[in-house]
């Protein structure tokens, strides 16, 4: 009986949980595909360079509402570097971008209130801008060896940008960020059902110790800033402070293992160092006047009013409605990827001057990475045709005299791992 008690309360605010967030959900994804389809990457990257204060703001002032995955923000920012970008901006758009996202707003709003909603995007803004001026600072004597190539883009027709508003928004973007959405919902529900409530309060620990013992946590985890929404709520309602919840909304999409390894590799140690630093100090920084500074019933008394634990409460026409909308699309962006992946035919030689290479990529995991792979790689003088494979994590190559070596140094440049 206890157990089944258990299953029904995390039955009930796995529902209840989706139910508030789908409907924001539903328009974050609209909205991200309108930015997706009349901002494209050509015209931010322009605003990437010149001096460190004006590139790390427009970086950063850019970076917010973009909506990008935690993974996909990677891949990007790499590209952005590679194409000319500077260090200072490419650090600011790094910390910035997976704070936040149109999605994540919205959806921080639905469940945790309007002063969080507000909140988040200023401490992204903040940490964004100071990371990626000091990163200028740190690296201005550091010498670069990048060739930059201007690439021309087919200006799109109104009819195909209004098409990928609803494929980007509600196929692709939706691909990229479900993994990490389900797994926080989950999370959450299970922590909802087994502990009980006040569990933190019991523990007696200041917040000042919370945000710390939840950064440790926060900075090797890899979870997208609209999946960090429900853990953090239910957080707050079982006695975490409100600040140590904001340290995982911040440090949690922001900073992750594969994160470090790739500014390491690509920007430099003084790169890493100086966004891992601003990011940490930025969390605590807000965390800390969040606590002690703001009325604490700002950022408790919507996430009580919500997601309190009086179960007898039902959903909205509109939320129920929303919520089958949204595993329907969910559903629908699984079906995508095994269909295209099934379907998805090797290259076919044109020509017997020609060749084809397969090689593995390590760390290929959103659209966002397939697409600044395949961008990259078309550069290259001796590729005429390329194919990349999310599922399997391989790049198939065609052309005349593929240099794998150039081949190997494109992609590794970009963050990921090749294995030839």
């Amino acid at each position: 009986m206890q157990l089944q008690e258990y299953i029904q309360t995390f039955l009930g605010d796995f529902f209840k949980i989706l139910g508030e967030m789908a409907p924001f959900l539903l328009l974050g994804f609209f909205f991200a595909g309108l930015l997706y389809a009349f901002i494209p990457q050509k015209k931010i990257e322009r605003y990437f360079g010149g001096s460190p204060f004006k590139s790390s703001v427009l970086a950063s002032i850019f970076g917010i509402p973009l909506p990008l995955c935690s993974c996909g923000v990677i891949p990007t920012g790499m590209a952005f570097y590679q194409n000319g970008a500077s260090k200072g901006g490419t650090v600011s758009f790094l910390i910035s971008t997976p704070q936040t996202g149109v999605d994540s707003i919205l959806a921080s709003f639905s469940l945790m209130g309007l002063p969080f909603a507000i909140i988040r995007p200023i401490a992204a803004l903040v940490t964004g801008i100071t990371g990626g001026f000091i990163t200028s600072v740190v690296t201005q004597n550091e010498t670069e060896t990048r060739v930059f190539e201007e690439q021309s883009e087919k200006p799109k027709t109104f009819s195909e940008k209004f098409i990928s508003i609803f494929h980007y928004g509600f196929v692709e973007f939706i691909q990229d960020i479900s993994k990490w959405l389900i797994i926080g919902l989950v999370l959450a529900a299970i922590i909802s059902a087994l502990i009980p409530d006040d569990f933190f309060e019991l523990l007696n620990l200041s917040p000042f110790v919370q945000m710390l013992l939840i950064l440790v946590v926060s900075i090797p985890l890899y979870i997208c800033a609209t999946g960090s929404i429900p853990l953090a709520t239910i957080l707050i309602l079982k006695g975490v402070s409100p600040g140590a919840a904001f340290v995982l909304l911040m440090a949690g999409p922001a900073t992750n293992a594969a994160t470090i390894t790739m500014i390491a590799k690509v920007l430099g140690r003084k790169s890493l160092f100086t966004y891992l630093g601003s990011i940490i100090a930025g969390a605590i920084g807000f965390g800390l006047i969040i606590d002690y500074v703001l009325p604490s019933e700002w950022f408790t008394s919507i996430t009580q009013q919500h997601l309190g634990h009086d179960h007898s409460g039902a959903l909205n026409w509109w939320e129920i409605a929303s919520s089958i909308l949204l595993i329907g699309l969910i559903l629908n962006g699984y079906l995508q990827k095994y269909l295209k992946s099934r379907n998805s035919n090797p290259i076919n030689l044109n020509n017997n001057n020609m060749t084809t290479k397969t090689i593995k990529v390590e760390g290929m995991t959103c659209n966002h990475c397939k697409a600044n792979v395949e961008k990259n790689l078309e550069k290259l003088p001796f590729i005429d045709n390329l194919q990349v494979n999310l599922a399997d994590k391989t790049v198939t190559l065609e052309g005349d005299n593929i240099e794998l070596e150039k081949v190997k140094e494109t992609i590794d440049n970009l963050g990921y791992q090749t294995i030839l």
